[in-house]
């Protein structure tokens, strides 16, 4: 197995150090792959500024061919069967990504599907996702998703003012009108079986109550907020400077309303991910909790690559040595930087493991804690927030919980 090197510049970065042997040997056995993120294209028809795969640290998507040829796909194909088969998986979930997904074209996401249908064992239920910024959501599409089971999330910022702020074509014109046109057919009876949710990165300049408003009218089931990309090298917007927890305040107003509605109107993953854990449950997300994270990505060229958010961090973070046509997933598992992201506490950084939320919080998402020098081994650049975010929904639910003990105790 040939193992990837960090670039120079961050081969003393942690996690290039961590000794995998070592983990083995004091009894760490790695979590198999469950989620496969298939590249299978590698532009986008839309120019978001704050977008990690073209606008951030990262630029290899220039060298990427523009979409995943028929025989990668063959050879993915081959490599997700293998990987399902011996490690006996009953289930995994394949999600074709870009860039635009859609920019692909029907035909080729067809080949794509049914390379994978046809490769895995009957013993492994295979549940294929599309994540698109729905501009190029039609008919055409829309009765190839319904035809081959293919679920569908779409990228939406909010109203039109909020979302067009960033999510524009390359000429400077928004994509809201486009956006939501494709919405109204995807949520259209026929086909809203299909729409999974809404993913929103949060901007601190719109209203978070009219926010969550504006993507609860198309009815999604979920509502994923996203902290934009930073770290400590480039923090996110509005938290170059001062103590405060701007991205903790925002949510915090979502979480009220979203919290006090007579009924729930959708599922927002975040919040119910921080209900899990303050439940004692473990995480279903890799943004929040200590889970192990089991997904990996392969680039349109084939190359078997780390989350694709790392992007945002430096030029090479996502890459290793490993490709489709030579290795298999489970080399990849044995990578110190896949590892980093499956050894739970191990991972934590020091001013971590005395944090009173450490268990929920997990350090946040890995992809915010990058520091030039020390890698990985930080708290979130959203540390606060995140404490803060925390502590307000214990907080919130505790006090409930024990009027309603409080109020049963009186009744009896």
């Amino acid at each position: 197995m040939t193992v990837s090197a960090a670039p120079t510049s961050t081969a003393g970065e942690w996690p290039a150090t961590l000794n995998v042997q070592e983990l083995l040997e004091q009894g760490w056995r790695p979590s198999p792959f469950r989620e496969f993120v298939l590249k299978i294209h590698s532009r986008c028809n839309l120019a978001c500024d704050y977008c990690y795969m073209y606008e951030m640290a990262d630029q290899s998507w220039r060298r990427q061919p523009r979409r995943m040829s028929r025989a990668t796909i063959d050879h993915v194909a081959a490599r997700i069967a293998e990987h399902a088969r011996s490690n006996a998986l009953p289930r995994i979930a394949v999600i074709l990504h870009g860039g635009e997904p859609l920019l692909a074209g029907a035909e080729h996401i067809r080949y794509a599907v049914d390379a994978v249908n046809s490769a895995v064992d009957s013993s492994t239920s295979v549940t294929f996702h599309v994540q698109t910024n729905g501009v190029l959501l039609d008919s055409v599409y829309l009765k190839l998703f319904d035809e081959l089971g293919i679920l569908v999330s779409v990228s939406l910022d909010g109203d039109e003012g909020g979302h067009d702020r960033h999510r524009r074509r390359a000429n400077g014109a928004g994509s809201h009108q486009e956006v939501t046109a494709g919405l109204r057919r995807l949520t259209a009876p026929a086909y809203r079986h299909l729409f999974t949710g809404l993913l929103s990165t949060i901007d601190l300049d719109n209203d978070p109550v009219a926010t969550y408003e504006a993507l609860i009218a198309h009815g999604p089931r979920v509502v994923d907020f996203l902290l934009p990309h930073g770290n400590w090298d480039t923090p996110p917007p509005g938290l170059g400077t001062g103590s405060g927890t701007p991205y903790g305040d925002w949510l915090v107003a979502v979480f009220d309303r979203w919290y006090r509605a007579p009924v729930r109107e959708t599922r927002v993953r975040l919040f119910a991910e921080i209900f899990r854990l303050l439940l004692g449950r473990p995480s279903l997300s890799e943004g929040i909790g200590l889970s192990p994270v089991a997904v990996a990505v392969v680039e349109t060229n084939g190359a078997i690559e780390q989350v694709d958010t790392l992007k945002s961090a430096y030029e090479g973070a996502t890459q290793t040595e490993l490709h489709v046509r030579r290795d298999p997933f489970d080399a990849a598992l044995m990578l110190p930087a896949m590892a980093a992201r499956q050894i739970g506490r191990r991972a934590l950084a020091p001013t971590c493991e005395g944090c009173p939320v450490h268990r929920v919080c997990g350090g946040g998402l890995y992809t915010h804690r990058y520091r030039s020098g020390a890698g990985f081994a930080n708290a979130s650049v959203y540390c606060r927030d995140l404490l803060r975010l925390i502590t307000h929904i214990r907080d919130v639910v505790a006090k409930d919980v024990d009027a309603l003990t409080r109020t049963a105790a009186g009744e009896r």
